[in-house]
């Protein structure tokens, strides 16, 4: 986030049953899994009880319900979540050194490994998200790595992407898919799985373990993602590269539904090729904490 964001006004963000209507219509449109993401979603009062409605959508299709969380507040709200019906966790992870966590997020690294621990005992199943920065975090790939492999997390290697702040944004600072590959090649027999519309590239190590990474920069895949955003403030993105969104609030009535509906399928239809066409940062006044990882 920023080091002084603006916030929003509670009158300005979607209220929960906003949200579920919103999740209604796209069920029965064919999207299988949602994810609860931010911001931190954990800060949100009410999360638990909106999890537990969403689980009302299993019948209509839902099949995976997820959240992607900087586990601070995990610890607390583990067996909740666990009790509500949440299917997964993406945990954002750049760092298991707490030097090199602190110098990147200006946070303590204790409160996060509570939490994934309190995940892990609550057989909530763990994904781990690392954005790798060369001069940063670079050094740590090789360890961070095994330190999932043994507790069996699976891994994402994130490219460092021009989202927020695009004026700090250096080519230089990317560790590229194949440095990745290169640096674990001496330490795990690695194997390619083929590419789906997940937007990691998918490995296993040790013919078991499953290692992502989501090579925006090198090896961009805006053909094949199936990702679409919705903002706390109702609009509605089809890449994290987009300008704009497209605002749906003042569609979520019932008696709009028709109109919705056309409105999601046209945004989707429309949707351009993302950092494959731009090869630049967004130009937007919405940043990365405010439309979602």
């Amino acid at each position: 986030m920023p080091d002084h964001p603006s916030w929003l006004a509670k009158q300005d963000i979607l209220s929960f049953e906003e949200l579920y209507r919103f999740c209604e219509v796209m069920i029965k449109l064919g999207i299988t899994q949602i994810r609860l993401t931010g911001g931190e979603p954990l800060m949100r009062k009410g999360l638990i009880n909106f999890i537990y409605t969403l689980n009302t959508l299993r019948p209509l299709g839902l099949q995976r319900i997820s959240m992607t969380t900087n586990a601070y507040y995990l610890e607390k709200y583990a067996v909740e979540l666990k009790q509500a019906g949440l299917d997964d966790l993406n945990i954002s992870l750049d760092s298991i050194d707490p030097d090199t966590f602190f110098k990147m997020t200006q946070k303590p690294l204790t409160p996060v490994l509570k939490g994934i621990e309190a995940a892990k005992a609550a057989n909530i199943p763990i994904k781990l998200n690392c954005v790798l920065l060369y001069g940063q975090n670079h050094q740590e790939i090789l360890s961070l790595t095994e330190w999932a492999y043994q507790n069996n997390f699976e891994l994402r290697f994130i490219e460092y992407m021009p989202l927020d702040q695009p004026e700090h944004w250096k080519r230089e600072k990317v560790v590229v898919e194949d440095d990745i590959i290169n640096i674990l090649s001496p330490h795990f027999r690695i194997d390619k799985l083929e590419r789906n519309n997940d937007p990691a590239t998918i490995y296993t190590l040790n013919q078991g373990f499953k290692l992502g990474i989501i090579s925006t920069i090198s090896k961009p895949f805006c053909q094949s993602c199936d990702r679409l955003r919705l903002t706390a403030t109702g609009e509605l993105f089809t890449c994290l590269f987009a300008n704009t969104g497209i605002s749906v609030r003042h569609l979520l009535a019932k008696a709009q539904g028709k109109q919705l509906i056309a409105t999601i399928l046209d945004t989707v239809w429309q949707k351009k090729a993302g950092y494959i066409a731009y090869q630049a940062a967004p130009i937007r006044k919405i940043s990365m904490h405010s439309i979602g990882g």
